[in-house]
């Protein structure tokens, strides 16, 4: 069993994120714990933060150093403890929306995937309903799909290859509807066969092809974007949480007011190269609890 530990200095203040919802990431007191898969080879990865400045983080796998250290920098990638945010602090710091809440929480980041696929797949299980049920959908298919280590009792979410060869009916049978079960499968088909590289530079090319699947839409492919590709400059427009958000914005605090989707990127327009990041000062800046799959 091969073991590599790293210890890390953030550019930018850092707090470790606390684990998900979905069973998968594990906060055990000031441990936070996955187990993450690299072309097929398990790794046990291990975070805490002795102090405010310093991080470390360790990879046990019987794949050998390669894959530990890959499996190291997902997780540096998901924690975002390299991001360097001074930029976005000083250039936010006094505006009128989001200044309060930059200000205090200077350290908060968007917590994402070690690997882009979860964050699409997640994405897709997510639409049109209660984070709450989306939450139990996705812990259905990762006890029933995703590889469990007998050692930690971590679980995976299920890779590309594995959920394409899932039938639609056995993902209905978590409860995902006929339509978005159909969608989960055909965009893991895309992924698992190359035709979309979540991986490469140039995003944009894998989204359309995505869109062309029926089902997934702006909304998925911006959550897919900010949570598994990194893109702090894209903010999932369409969420109920910013169109509720700028809608009461707009209209002076009207309970209920909600805009479109095109209203939301225009109100954030001004956040060039950050729309991802100032949505989540946003809500905070206004006591939101916000989407729940967006939280820091």
């Amino acid at each position: 069993m091969e073991h590599v530990r790293v210890e890390i200095r953030p550019a930018w203040p850092f707090r470790l994120p606390r684990g998900g919802m979905d069973g998968v990431a594990r906060r055990r007191g000031t441990v936070l714990e996955r187990l993450v898969h690299v072309e097929g080879e398990r790794a046990i990865v291990r975070a805490a933060q002795p102090g405010q400045d310093h991080v470390v983080v360790g990879a046990w796998s019987a794949g050998g150093r390669d894959v530990c250290e890959e499996a190291i920098g997902r997780m540096r990638f998901a924690m975002g403890v390299d991001d360097d945010l001074g930029a976005f602090y000083e250039r936010y710091r006094f505006d009128p929306l989001i200044g309060p809440s930059v200000r205090r929480t200077p350290h908060l980041r968007v917590t994402r995937r070690p690997n882009p696929f979860e964050a699409l797949a997640w994405a897709v299980c997510e639409q049109l309903i209660e984070y709450s049920r989306a939450v139990e959908i996705e812990r259905r298919i990762v006890r029933r799909w995703g590889e469990r280590c007998g050692e930690t009792g971590l679980r995976d979410v299920p890779d590309a290859a594995r959920v394409a060869g899932i039938a639609p009916a056995e993902l209905e049978s978590c409860d995902l509807g006929a339509g978005r079960a159909l969608a989960l499968r055909r965009a893991a088909r895309e992924v698992a066969s190359g035709r979309v590289d979540l991986h490469a530079g140039d995003h944009e090319r894998g989204w359309a092809r995505l869109r062309a699947i029926p089902g997934i839409g702006s909304w998925t492919i911006e959550v897919l974007a900010l949570l598994g590709q990194g893109r702090y400059d894209v903010l999932p427009a369409g969420d109920l949480a910013y169109r509720k958000l700028v809608g009461e914005l707009q209209t002076g605090g009207r309970p209920g007011a909600r805009v479109e989707e095109d209203e939301v990127r225009a109100f954030f327009a001004p956040y060039t190269g950050w729309a991802g990041l100032a949505g989540a000062h946003a809500l905070r800046s206004l006591g939101r609890r916000g989407p729940a799959q967006l939280a820091a």
